[in-house]
């Protein structure tokens, strides 16, 4: 398949950045590259663009540098705080991917981050706190504190063992014995008996 030299004047994931001299597939550079306006064909006229296709890369990567240079430091200060659901012994359901901090990023602090450039050896799986590399740059790499914490925790352990109910008052020798007679009760009128009532003194 034929080649063809172009001249890069946008960056292009895997081929090259602006003012870079690449070779590519004619038919990739006329049915791709040039229609998208990514690059032109390597010419006596083109090559005269090439200075201000550098100066302005130049440019660009300088501001991208102190862009991710002061998210680095921004990013260092924070903490970002997950929610997650755990079950009765604090375990996670599922876990904390570069997804999920990309898009609390977001949420909690406004910052537009390319969840590619979140750096997780492995998923988060536990409550708690946990560093988070960020690869912001060639040139930048930045720290994260990332908060797990359980939607549910767990209540609170009372510190030691709680008050028993206040026994009955023990019972007198006299009044065991008053129980065992069965005479603890206020004694009844026999059936049929009046009441004496007290009558008041008449007077003459």
């Amino acid at each position: 398949m034929p080649k063809l030299d172009v001249i890069l004047i946008q960056n292009v994931v895997g081929l090259g950045a602006e003012s870079d001299h690449v070779k590519v597939a004619a038919g990739y550079a006329r049915n791709f590259l040039f229609p998208q306006k990514l690059a032109v064909p390597l010419t006596a006229a083109n090559k005269r663009r090439l200075e201000a296709l550098r100066r302005r890369r130049g440019e660009r990567e300088a501001h991208e540098l102190n862009a991710m240079t002061e998210l680095a430091k921004t990013l260092s200060k924070v903490t970002l705080l997950i929610t997650v659901k755990t079950g009765e012994d604090n375990k996670m359901f599922g876990s904390v991917t570069a997804g999920t901090i990309t898009d609390e990023l977001k949420h909690q602090f406004d910052v537009a981050l390319d969840k590619h450039k979140i750096h997780l050896e492995k998923t988060i799986r536990t409550v708690g706190e946990h560093e988070v590399e960020l690869r912001l740059h060639p040139d930048v790499v930045g720290r994260l504190k990332v908060q797990v914490q359980s939607a549910t925790p767990l209540a609170p352990v009372s510190q030691g063992a709680p008050a028993e109910k206040e026994a009955a008052p023990e019972r007198t020798s006299a009044q065991k014995e008053v129980r065992k007679e069965g005479f603890d009760r206020k004694p009844r009128a026999p059936k049929g008996a009046k009441s004496e009532k007290t009558l008041p003194p008449r007077t003459e």
